[in-house]
């Protein structure tokens, strides 16, 4: 991985448990690609079905943002946001997402976002994840977000 991938990985609002960004493959004008990898003991796990764990669909829509939207965004921002990372919020403003499949701890995910639009700051793209194991898309459907100046959200 690059390190002006690295760099936006670290760019990211979100620290464990609730990063859910392993790595990025490339990020373009067009849109993203990137992994996580889900652990048998993420938190989530423990209530969800414990005789049977499987992964929330809030989970899954959070790791398609997080790579297919936040990462993506940063990219697009990272000249306005030179040296001033720290202060970046990411809004999520909406989501409709068709889920396909099951996806259980372990499995590594893939997800690639296109973007559709991106204008006034806001940002809309087409969002899939893929179970790398099983190479089925198990999810998918349209993300948008704004990433703001929190120096800005009080104004």
């Amino acid at each position: 991985m690059s390190e002006s991938l690295k760099e936006i990985i670290e760019a990211l609002p979100y620290r464990p448990p609730f990063l859910f960004v392993d790595a990025l493959e490339e990020v373009t004008e067009n849109g993203s690609k990137g992994y996580y990898q889900l652990k048998k003991d993420e938190y989530f796990y423990r209530g969800h079905f414990p005789d049977n764990p499987i992964t929330p669909g809030v989970i899954l829509i959070e790791i398609m943002a997080q790579i297919g939207l936040v990462c993506y965004g940063i990219y697009l921002e990272k000249e306005k946001l030179k040296g001033q990372e720290a202060l970046l919020v990411p809004i999520f403003t909406s989501a409709a997402v068709d889920f396909l499949g099951p996806v259980y701890p372990e499995d590594q995910l893939e997800i690639t976002s296109k973007k559709i639009y991106y204008r006034f700051n806001k940002l809309k793209c087409l969002v899939t994840c893929k179970n790398v194991i099983t190479n089925q898309v198990v999810c998918k459907g349209e993300f948008s977000g704004m990433i703001v100046n929190k120096d800005k959200i009080d104004q």
